[in-house]
């Protein structure tokens, strides 16, 4: 049975969908005025991990994420840029999608944009405004009234009255409190503005998601993720205007994945230690990355460092070199080790366990001869790897793959193995080990097997 921590309950539950069989899962996307950074690789990642396993186990998922094209920081990147705020958007979009591809992340089924959603936003401000939960404020913006809302804080646990005497910020006497958070803005000159009961302006962010997730899954559906740092404010919004706006329960399971850190510090732009996918990408080949982020069961935190990232290419290669020269030839599976994987994946998606049933077979390959067991192994080995988004590659492509070794091709190994091999034929032990280490030196692997025959691959 899978079980799913939910942050609103702050337990493991057993997952139990609204309709048999059908899931609907909602995951808060990119705000897309920059290249994503590794952060967002581990959104990705992890959810669609979860949507992967949810299909494995047969369901028929609807997995909505959206993007964020309109808000503060694009308008003021586009006008830094000189541009019109929607090119900006489209070639960040573009991007976005190639480092998903890059890191064998399947598209959502539905990936609703802000911008494409005002009447859906319209819509629900108004609701909230004849609801009594919204009103317009001192400088025309509408806000939310928070202390209209008896639940306020209970996703984040946080309490009304300790926030409101926490609250450190000038008076704004556009606000009839402190905490009051903005459903629809004004625009101000020069800004990109769509039209409204209450006049030219744009969505706040809080409201846009929820009205993209509803307007895609209904006034309640199964589940809605995201970073740990999205559970307040804006998680917490979003529950407050759904549930005001239709009075239905919003969301059933909340799930947030953990913070990335950098050398044990959080990644933080001020710290100068923010790296983008594509940075990441110029030293890592991306299923290293992947492999790496689901290493670490996605409610951790998550270090990011070259030793992690080394470690995750050494472990990936030992996968890899497990499947070398199988060519599998059967769709038989292992029970037992596929009730392993599924045990670890029923306990909250626990990746990192997981991952050691994967070890756990291709220690048992490495050990067995070509036979029916060997077969069974290998498929087994590369149809879980499968949902789990890694192992797909051909075994010799991958540990033969990677930037060329200090301009060292394919060709260029192969003619120095053949030199060795004929130095081997003429005893010249000398020059054979000469060459081995010259290879060694510039990162190439000789593995010398029964039979003469030698493989190589790059070092990790």
């Amino acid at each position: 049975m899978l079980k799913i921590y939910n942050t609103l309950s702050r337990n493991k539950e057993a997952f139990t969908p609204r309709i048999e069989g059908k899931v609907g899962m909602y995951v808060c996307g990119m705000t897309v005025y920059d290249y994503c950074h590794i952060g967002h690789a581990r959104v990705m990642v992890v959810f669609d991990t979860v949507a992967r396993y949810f299909r494995y186990l047969g369901y028929d998922l609807t997995y909505v994420r959206n993007i964020t094209d309109i808000d503060d920081k694009i308008i003021k990147r586009a006008n830094e840029n000189g541009e019109d705020f929607s090119a900006l958007t489209e070639r960040f979009i573009d991007a976005m999608h190639e480092d998903e591809r890059a890191l064998a992340v399947l598209p959502p089924d539905i990936e609703p944009r802000a911008t494409q959603s005002m009447d859906d936003i319209l819509a629900m401000i108004q609701q909230l405004i004849d609801n009594g939960l919204a009103y317009v404020g001192g400088n025309d913006d509408v806000f939310y009234s928070v202390n209209k809302f008896a639940k306020y804080g209970q996703l984040s646990g946080k309490n009304l009255d300790e926030l409101q005497a926490g609250e450190r910020v000038e008076v704004d006497n556009a606000k009839r409190n402190p905490l009051d958070f903005v459903l629809w803005k004004m625009a101000k000159a020069g800004e990109p503005a769509w039209e409204s009961p209450w006049g030219q302006g744009r969505p706040g962010w809080h409201i846009e998601c929820s009205a993209m997730s509803t307007c895609c899954l209904g006034t309640h559906f199964d589940i809605h993720g995201g970073g740990m740092d999205l559970q307040f404010p804006h998680h917490e919004n979003e529950i407050a205007q759904s549930e005001g706006a239709t009075g239905d329960k919003f969301v059933n399971l909340w799930m947030h994945n953990g913070f990335v850190r950098v050398n044990e510090e959080k990644m933080s732009k001020s710290l100068g230690n923010f790296f983008t996918v594509r940075e990441v990408l110029k030293q890592y080949r991306p299923e290293i990355i992947r492999f790496f982020i689901l290493s670490s069961h996605y409610r951790s935190p998550l270090n990011y460092s070259d030793e992690q990232l080394d470690e995750a290419q050494t472990a990936l290669t030992r996968l890899y070199t497990a499947l070398r020269g199988i060519e599998i030839s059967t769709e038989q599976a292992d029970k037992k080790l596929i009730a392993e994987f599924e045990n670890a994946m029923n306990d909250d998606f626990n990746t990192a366990v997981a991952l050691s049933v994967l070890f756990e077979i291709a220690r048992e390959l490495n050990k067995t001869d070509a036979g029916e067991r060997q077969q069974t192994l290998a498929y087994t080995l590369k149809f879980l790897s499968l949902h789990l988004g890694i192992l797909q590659d051909d075994p010799d492509t991958f540990l033969k793959g990677g930037n060329d070794a200090d301009g060292l091709t394919e060709e260029d190994v192969n003619t120095l193995i053949q030199q060795r091999i004929d130095a081997k034929k003429e005893k010249n032990w000398a020059l054979a080990d000469q060459i081995r280490d010259q290879l060694k030196d510039q990162g190439i692997v000789l593995e010398d097997a029964p039979g003469g025959i030698t493989t190589w691959r790059r070092a990790s």
